[in-house]
């Protein structure tokens, strides 16, 4: 059989072996070429595209030639939708936050404390903490001459921003109006305070990683240097002050267990019984550095360097 023959649209050959006889074009390359049945001439043949069913291939072989779009991107299409919700989330989270703490300041703004600190402290328990939001909650408990937590949540806004001035200012003027008792701290303690804890947190991760890229640098270096070997151990020894400073204020007279009383002539006793002696008399607002606690009661260290037990009701931990 000679090559026209083999290739014609209209020979012998066609009519006896029909479509499932038809040799298979190239793949991927060249298009079949389909005759209709009975057709006269080469000019009634069709060209038709892969991914169009056509009567000459059989159905199986359509279906995997002819791949749907929609089932092509539908993956595609899906990650797409989880990205652009993880990222819209976060959005419309902090835009609904905004929104109930726009509606707080104007309850304050109005006059209605009480409204104002209900939809404050709803902000807290949420966990949408800051330092202005502590801010103003401290001054809607001011204004309702509430000092003890008024001064809790100055002490808040400090923690998380300790260059808050106007925090600072109303901290001292509530302290004065209720002749709150203060935590003396040591010298040392005094010495550590012209930095915060993230600051000191922030010098030892720089100074930690730097020591340990001079150090891996002196163990691939042709010619081992003195003076990056001093760098990195001074980097190194900054590390370790800025760590030892951490720990220190942490657990000094302002750090981690600093609690302060909210109730009124809260009394603090030798033991855990509202009949056992009186240690020292605690004014609302005082600050107290809670040691441990026992069941309703929790044992702090006082002002004046003095020890007694406080009922837990009657005080709260700045930190949450």
């Amino acid at each position: 059989m000679s090559l026209e023959q083999r290739f014609s649209c209209n020979g012998p050959q066609h009519e006896s072996m029909g479509s499932a006889g038809m040799l298979p074009a190239i793949r991927g390359i060249l298009p079949r070429i389909h005759c209709e049945t009975g057709s006269p001439n080469e000019t009634d043949c069709k060209l038709f595209t892969l991914g169009k069913p056509s009567g000459n291939i059989p159905d199986r072989a359509s279906r995997m030639l002819a791949l749907p779009d929609q089932r092509r991107y539908a993956p595609f299409r899906l990650r797409m939708l989880m990205i652009l919700l993880c990222a819209f989330f976060p959005l419309i989270a902090f835009a609904q936050s905004d929104a109930e703490f726009a509606k707080a300041n104007q309850e304050y703004a109005q006059g209605n404390f009480k409204e104002a600190i209900a939809s404050y402290e709803a902000l807290v328990r949420a966990g949408q903490w800051n330092a202005n939001l502590f801010y103003d909650l401290g001054n809607a408990y001011f204004r309702t001459r509430d000092f003890g937590r008024a001064i809790l949540n100055y002490e808040r806004a400090l923690a998380l921003d300790n260059h808050h001035p106007e925090a600072t200012a109303n901290l001292q003027i509530a302290r004065d109006e209720s002749r709150a008792l203060q935590l003396q701290p040591t010298r040392l303690e005094r010495y550590l305070q012209f930095a915060s804890i993230n600051q000191y947190g922030i010098a030892a991760a720089v100074a930690f990683w730097l020591g340990i890229f001079g150090i891996v640098a002196l163990i691939f270096a042709r010619r081992r240097s003195a003076a990056l070997m001093s760098l990195s151990i001074l980097c190194l020894l900054v590390c370790a002050v800025a760590v030892w400073a951490i720990h220190t204020l942490d657990n000094g007279s302002n750090g981690r267990a600093l609690g302060i009383v909210t109730g009124n002539d809260v009394q603090a006793r030798l033991a855990t019984a509202d009949t056992a002696n009186s240690v020292l008399a605690l004014p609302a607002g005082s600050e107290i550095k809670i040691l441990s606690t026992r069941g309703d009661w929790m044992y702090a260290a006082l002002p004046n360097d003095l020890r007694g037990w406080i009922q837990t009701k009657n005080a709260e931990q700045v930190r949450l």
